[in-house]
């Protein structure tokens, strides 16, 4: 982490300002320092976000980002604005870097404006004195670590504009601290807790547990750089900075219980600040909105070209959820809000989404098949997984195997070879479902039933859809009678369409096993 060996001459002093919170139905014009209600217990509220803020002027370390402590997905956009101001040695007063602006005026602040192709080069007012004197690091990466951790707000009044802000950072509203920490790089950790039973901080009077942030898809980029992305990489998990007004907007819905990755993670004053013969004062200003995406923001009725886009996008496309090619912890998906089929990778391992199956319940499977000979059991596989996966994994009754005769007696819906076949009761009842009573915890081939049922009418809509990652077949668990003293099973095809192949692994070496699981976060 930053942490540069000279301490900075006088504070450099990051302000807060949480200005337009818009969420719901509420739309507040005002500010309200002292509305807190929520003293004596914990009340889910619908539509709630808190900026954060957490500021060491002595490691320069600074992180900025959005909590969604509601129930509902919000949208967030924020926007940095710096002053400074100089005293040279012998002189009385201080002169402020950029004229015209003043320490107690931060309405006229420098806004942060990138250059189109870089985001660490100011190009707004006052940019060339600024850039001598100040860096910025936008977004978060460490080597070997997906995201850093927070403590949730304890501040849960969502007509309260307080910030989140710890240490050194200073809400605009309380003129201080507002939130437990010592600011520094790695301050929170997993399985760390803290008690505000003694109501020191804005909020419930009670414990909270650290949780991690989102990781981040892709670093923070301009919105000149947004618009050239794939579309179906245009949402995600990242920063856009619009480099005409210096918004930074979240590429994405913030669902509920969900917090952003960093767009701010230092700032470092160079050595030409350092070397400033007297004294100086560095702050910056931190404004944002956070609305209901059936809102507005300010000014959004003007938007045009890429920023409509923009808007359009998230309010349209986005679910909530990392890039499909994003490890991410549990906690950062929501599957309620999953089309079927997306792809999306979990803890390690890559999935494909089935279908809701109501009542929280969610029937995902693994993107690609391991090799029933070569790689290891089901079983096996299933033991090998996270301990968070394990947790959400629900229980699945008998897994018995239903035989349906011989594949050359099957009838096909109109007439179509492999694509859906003609199935009696028993083998069309044969479908996996959650068994709380007698079930197990475990992974699973899926059912010539269950295969039937998702090609009718769910995500399984063509053959193309019924294909594996890598393009091999996968076994299903129904048998298909038998060739001699050989038992056969069905499968998928590596071109979607059913067949079948020996039960014997020994036997074949052309399929897979393609394990699947049905998880609940509600566990």
């Amino acid at each position: 982490k930053m942490t540069p060996d000279k301490k900075r001459k006088l504070r450099n002093i990051a302000i807060l300002s949480f200005l337009g919170l818009i969420g719901g139905t509420f739309a507040f014009t005002a500010f309200n320092q002292q509305a807190i209600n929520d003293r004596l217990r914990d009340n889910e509220v619908e539509v709630g976000g808190r900026v954060h803020d957490y500021y060491n002027r002595d490691t320069e370390n600074k992180d900025v980002f959005v909590e969604n402590y509601g129930q509902t997905p919000i949208m967030a956009r924020i926007r940095l604005s710096e002053f400074m101001e100089i005293q040279e040695r012998g002189q009385e007063n201080f002169t402020p870097v950029v004229e015209g602006t003043s320490r107690e005026n931060t309405q006229g602040w420098s806004t942060y404006i990138p250059s189109a192709n870089n985001l660490n080069i100011r190009t707004g007012e006052g940019a060339d004195r600024l850039n001598q004197y100040s860096n910025l690091t936008f977004g978060w990466i460490r080597g070997g670590q997906i995201a850093p951790w927070y403590l949730p707000t304890f501040n849960h009044d969502e007509e309260d504009l307080r910030t989140a802000s710890a240490r050194d950072a200073r809400d605009y509203l309380e003129e201080g601290a507002t939130h437990p920490g010592e600011g520094t790089d790695g301050d929170w950790s997993e399985g760390e807790s803290h008690d505000n039973s003694a109501g020191t901080w804005p909020g419930s009077m009670v414990i909270r547990e650290t949780a991690q942030n989102l990781p981040q898809d892709h670093e923070p980029i301009t919105l000149q750089a947004w618009a050239t992305l794939e579309e179906e990489k245009k949402n995600g998990n990242f920063w856009v900075i619009d480099q005409n007004t210096g918004w930074a907007y979240w590429a994405n819905v913030l669902n509920a219980g969900q917090t952003t990755s960093y767009l701010l993670d230092a700032a470092e004053m160079t050595p030409t600040a350092d070397a400033i013969n007297g004294t100086y004062y560095y702050g910056i200003h931190v404004d944002s909105q956070l609305i209901s995406p059936e809102q507005e923001f300010e000014d959004e009725n003007s938007a045009s070209g890429d920023l409509s886009d923009l808007l359009t996008s998230i309010r349209t496309d986005a679910d909530g959820n990392p890039f499909p090619d994003t490890d991410a912890p549990v906690s950062a998906f929501n599957f309620s809000r999953m089309e079927s089929g997306r792809i999306f990778t979990m803890a390690g391992e890559q999935y494909r989404y089935l279908e809701d199956m109501g009542e929280g319940n969610h029937m995902i499977i693994r993107s690609k098949g391991f090799h029933m000979m070569t790689e290891v059991p089901i079983h096996i596989w299933y033991g090998s997984l996270d301990p968070e996966v394990h947790a959400i994994v629900q229980p699945v009754g008998n897994l018995g195997s239903v035989n349906t005769g011989v594949v050359g007696n099957m009838t096909w819906e109109n007439g179509v070879q492999g694509w859906i076949p003609n199935l009696d009761s028993i083998a069309a009842e044969d479908l996996t479902t959650v068994n709380e009573e007698i079930g197990t915890k475990q992974a699973f081939n899926l059912t010539l039933g269950d295969v039937t049922r998702l090609s009718r009418n769910g995500v399984f809509s063509s053959p193309e859809e019924r294909i594996a990652s890598d393009g091999r077949a996968w076994m299903l668990r129904t048998g298909a009678g038998s060739s001699g003293p050989i038992s056969l099973s069905w499968r998928v095809g590596a071109n979607g369409l059913l067949s079948s192949a020996s039960s014997n692994p020994a036997q074949h070496m052309d399929s897979d096993q393609r394990p699947a699981l049905i998880i609940n976060q509600g566990n």
